[in-house]
């Protein structure tokens, strides 16, 4: 794991639990299938009122959890109470929307403006801050990754929802990135298409580039053993060619391809593709090339009859799993019908592997459904619909047109037990053994912070999913789509 030298068990120091992006916390044994139905509440905190979701999956280390907040700040908190022990301001206009990592006594983290900090564990005090995004759309919601010594992320951007016909679209180019854990000095970058160039103009005169996009919207994983960098890629915004839609397996030393594998033959995708008016803006509309069927989500090795695979969930509502030295397709399995020009009915974030089953789960599924599914073969082993009574009970009854049964987090799992959160407002607790629901919490209510202000729960955050370290489970409520309320979001911490 990324944590530093004698780091307790049970940590959850980076995004994705652990280096291989299991999501899995083998070392957390007190919140088993008999105990979890004595999960309650410990402490809450509350975030102001800003308008941003509530997105930045806590890193728990030790006796500490370090994450960041929409109004622009970075936190530390002792885990067990939620006492406040420091905080750091972002640059002005920023704020972190993507989880920590933390690894040999520093917490590393981006934030949306493209920046990535350095900060010392135990102060707070910044160690470094690189800006690796020039552009001006340009983010980071890939969570870095710490491994021998180097700092893995990678680069997103906004670019492709400005809804201005008028703006010459579109110029970012995806990237994965290399930094010195120690300075932030860049030590490779591998863009995910080629530079673009003025191929004329859109139907307003607006200048068009082309390509661009394949943003890497999730974190990287690593495998130790072979020094293979894993991670995916997004679609286009403009052009025909790079690596889009593509599993990427890197030389974690110097960058270069292994293996690639592209999951769609064509997909250029912006926000005006959604629009009924948008004839000579969205070129792939009349060939059905308009997807938005990203790979948004965190790749997962796992292994099964001695193979090595690296699986990765797709907006189509394909789990792809590869071989993870060669690349060759191992199997595929269509989880929920595709939903073109929106994406939004499949696989969002990350998945997980507990030794036994992979588990994933569906976000516009009609109704978005958790899965656990066969690593060998693909083959369904159980799957569970969001229950039907997720918009007609709890605080999201009050809301029916917002409400949806619908899965945005990646799924979790410790021994026995899988957790994931709705947009229905609600978290819950699964059985790994059948897929029954064991727990169940209701977030849209207000809550009483530990920070002296009043939060209120809404759907459950998407990208980062509920993090269970120590015996307890933190999970982030807030995000699309948002319930009304006069207050902000909430960080929410449960124990035994």
């Amino acid at each position: 794991m990324g944590g530093p030298a004698g780091h307790g068990f049970g940590d959850w120091p980076t995004w994705t639990g652990d280096k291989s992006g299991s999501r899995h916390n083998a070392a957390e044994f007190r919140i088993t299938p008999r105990t979890v139905g004595k999960l309650s509440l410990k402490w809450a905190f509350a975030y102001p009122k800003n308008g941003f979701p509530a997105k930045s999956q806590p890193a728990v280390v030790g006796d500490a959890i370090y994450f960041g907040s929409p109004d622009g700040k970075f936190h530390a908190l002792d885990a067990k109470t939620g006492t406040a022990r420091w905080s750091f301001d972002l640059d002005p206009g920023s704020t972190s929307i993507d989880g920590p990592t933390v690894a040999r006594g520093r917490v590393y983290f981006g934030d949306t403006n493209g920046v990535i900090y350095a900060l010392d564990q135990r102060t707070g005090r910044k160690l470094w801050a690189k800006d690796t995004e020039p552009h001006v759309a340009g983010m980071h919601t890939s969570s870095p990754l710490y491994h021998d010594g180097h700092i893995y992320v990678g680069a997103s951007s906004g670019e492709n929802i400005n809804p201005d016909r008028n703006y010459p679209c579109c110029t970012f180019r995806g990237h994965v990135d290399s930094l010195d854990a120690d300075t932030g000095e860049l030590t490779w970058r591998y863009y995910t298409v080629p530079e673009p160039k003025n191929v004329g103009t859109w139907p307003s005169g607006a200048t068009r580039y082309e390509p661009s996009g394949a943003g890497v919207w999730s974190s990287p994983v690593v495998d130790e053993r072979t020094g293979t960098l894993y991670v995916g890629t997004g679609n286009l915004y403009s052009g025909t060619t790079g690596d889009f839609d593509s599993l990427l397996a890197l030389d974690a030393r110097t960058g270069a391809v292994r293996w690639k594998q592209q999951v769609t033959k064509a997909d250029t995708w912006r926000l005006l593709c959604g629009f009924p008016d948008s004839e000579g803006y969205c070129p792939g509309q009349k060939d059905g090339t308009a997807l938005d069927y990203d790979l948004g989500a965190t790749p997962t090795l796992f292994q099964s009859r001695g193979r090595q695979f690296v699986g990765i969930g797709q907006k189509s509502g394909v789990f792809h799993a590869f071989d993870a030295r060669t690349g060759a397709v191992s199997w595929r399995r269509q989880l929920s019908t595709p939903m073109p020009g929106g994406g939004l009915s499949g696989i969002q974030w990350g998945s997980s592997f507990d030794g036994r089953n992979v588990y994933m789960a569906t976000n516009r599924g009609n109704p978005g459904t958790v899965f656990a599914l066969n690593p060998a073969n693909g083959d369904v082993v159980w799957q569970t619909p969001n229950p039907a009574n997720g918009c007609t009970t709890g605080g999201a009854a009050k809301f029916p047109t917002v409400c949806g049964l619908a899965h945005t987090p990646a799924v979790t799992t410790t021994p026995g037990l899988l957790y994931e959160g709705s947009n229905d407002g609600k978290m819950r607790v699964y059985d790994t053994k059948d897929g029954k629901v064991v727990w169940e919490f209701d977030t849209i209510r207000d809550f009483p912070g530990v920070n002296g202000l009043t939060g209120t729960g809404s759907a459950i955050s998407g990208n980062g999913g509920a993090v269970v370290a120590n015996g307890m489970l933190y999970v982030q409520s807030g995000y699309w789509p948002g319930y009304p309320s006069d207050h902000g979001n909430v960080l929410l911490a449960f124990g035994l």
